[in-house]
């Protein structure tokens, strides 16, 4: 399929009622009011097409924008294009889920988190806390760096206080993550969120 053809679909695929439930939920314009499960048809008929991915993200629609990443080919997204989709996620649903996600399964994630969760944009570090939290979950126990994802949760309880709600939101996240997923570090988080209540 073709990105015009696909913006077809989705915006015949629309609805106000979806679009107001999702600008409620902080979604932003550009975009169709689409619902996920109506998109699952495009995804099984695209499967995965990484230039198609790449072009969807780039029109700033927030439909085409989930969707680009439900067909993204995480084996072949760089670096580049993966700042490029934290930095031009058009809401919290994207940048959060979508690019934290196609991140997290890709060969960049650990490193990209890393720079991310450092980043003044709110959006950016965001995006770099829920991949953070996304790669403890699917990554085995024996893959992980676990003295730093120690580390990470010590600057957790330094930082989350002060720091922007979304990144709040997603470092409450990644401690929970870890605190299920990593069993070194379970109790460290327990006794975290204790601490870390908001």
């Amino acid at each position: 399929m073709q990105k015009d053809e696909v913006m077809k679909l989705l915006k015949n695929l629309g609805s106000e009622q979806t679009k107001n439930t999702l600008l409620r939920h902080g979604a932003k314009e550009p975009f169709f009011g689409v619902k996920v499960g109506d998109m699952k048809p495009i995804q099984k008929k695209i499967k995965k097409d990484y230039s198609l991915s790449l072009e969807l993200f780039a029109t700033g629609n927030g439909d085409a924008q989930y969707l680009a990443g439900l067909i993204a080919d995480e084996t072949k997204m760089s670096k580049k294009d993966l700042t490029g989709w934290a930095k031009n996620a058009r809401w919290q649903m994207i940048s959060e889920y979508t690019v934290a996600w196609i991140a997290a399964e890709s060969t960049h994630g650990w490193e990209l988190a890393q720079e991310w969760i450092e980043s003044k944009n709110e959006q950016v570090a965001s995006s770099g806390w829920s991949t953070l939290a996304n790669i403890v979950a699917i990554q085995s126990d024996a893959s992980l760096d676990i003295k730093k994802l120690e580390a990470l949760m010590k600057l957790v309880a330094t930082k989350i206080h002060t720091s922007p709600d979304r990144i709040k939101y997603t470092m409450n996240s990644f401690i929970i993550s870890t605190g299920c997923y990593v069993a070194a570090l379970s109790d460290t988080a327990k006794k975290l969120q204790k601490k870390l209540v908001l």
